[in-house]
């Protein structure tokens, strides 16, 4: 995880939850006051996001003390504990919100993507993500992807060439779209199209793709695809996978599953932060 690349997403969200200060702890807790915290599982889960709080703790305090008890890519179970931190009490509750939505949402998407990887696991094809990501958190969103095994589409517009139906609606045929992209790119870029056809995989071999999207195919449409492309190019499949039915998608012979549910629908997963004031000198009579 490049932290550097998202710090100003930490310190938007930081921002955007304390804005001129946490007045609830300012009235109910003394400045002086310190206090210990623990992340905690309240289910199991697979780790993702334990530098990205690390470094929300420390942009938040600098002071505060963060130790990391699980790692990145952990299967824990209920009741495990991911992380601790210590020092400055309001400190501690001016960063609660804010990492535990960053954790529980990366924890999540994390854990279902370990579901999908585990349930196509022996076939050789892959489980990706794709650009339906939370704006602003895109990076964050992939990085947990990765932690649960998956694999990272293109992050956006910039770095990769997928052909979609709104792309084709402007050329006569597949051959000529990837033609005309073909013209305009480098010779290291690779090009994806999206076809939406059984009959349409031979176009797009014969048009030079160097990656197939089958969009909403069937899993008996996908193996008729397979068989066409004879290992010619990678395909991928997309649209309509669930964890129930991508077994078959990989069993008819694609290389990749991209599964937009991967980032736009995971459930952010339960933890929570308790939180345990350390004892004081002032408060001793």
């Amino acid at each position: 995880m490049d932290l550097f690349s998202i710090r100003d997403t930490l310190l938007a969200a930081i921002r955007e939850d304390l804005g001129s200060g946490d007045i609830t702890s300012q009235a109910t807790v003394p400045d002086h006051r310190q206090a210990a915290a623990q992340y905690t599982t309240k289910q199991a889960l697979v780790v993702a996001g334990v530098p990205v709080v690390a470094e929300a703790v420390r942009l938040l305090d600098s002071d505060l003390k963060f130790r990391a008890v699980s790692q990145d890519g952990d299967s824990v179970s209920e009741g495990s504990v991911i992380a601790e931190v210590r020092g400055r009490a309001r400190s501690i509750l001016a960063a609660e919100r804010v990492t535990l939505n960053l954790l529980q949402r990366m924890c999540g998407i994390a854990t279902l993507t370990r579901a999908y990887v585990e349930r196509i696991e022996g076939t050789g094809a892959r489980v990706v993500d794709t650009r339906k990501t939370a704006p602003g958190l895109r990076i964050l969103d992939k990085y947990a992807v990765r932690c649960g095994g998956g694999m990272n589409h293109r992050m956006g517009l910039y770095d990769g060439v997928l052909i979609k139906n709104n792309h084709l609606a402007f050329h006569r045929s597949v051959e000529e779209a990837i033609r005309e992209a073909r013209s305009r790119l480098g010779h290291l870029v690779k090009i994806e199209v999206e076809v939406r056809r059984v009959v349409d995989v031979q176009a797009a071999i014969d048009g030079g793709a160097d990656v197939i999207l089958l969009d909403n195919f069937t899993p008996e449409d996908t193996r008729q695809a397979a068989a066409i492309c004879a290992g010619r190019v990678p395909l991928e499949s997309s649209g309509g996978v669930t964890l129930e039915n991508i077994r078959s998608y990989a069993e008819a012979g694609v290389t990749y599953i991209s599964v937009g549910a991967l980032t736009h629908s995971a459930p952010a997963a339960d933890i929570h932060l308790r939180v345990t004031p350390a004892a004081s000198t002032r408060d001793v009579v």
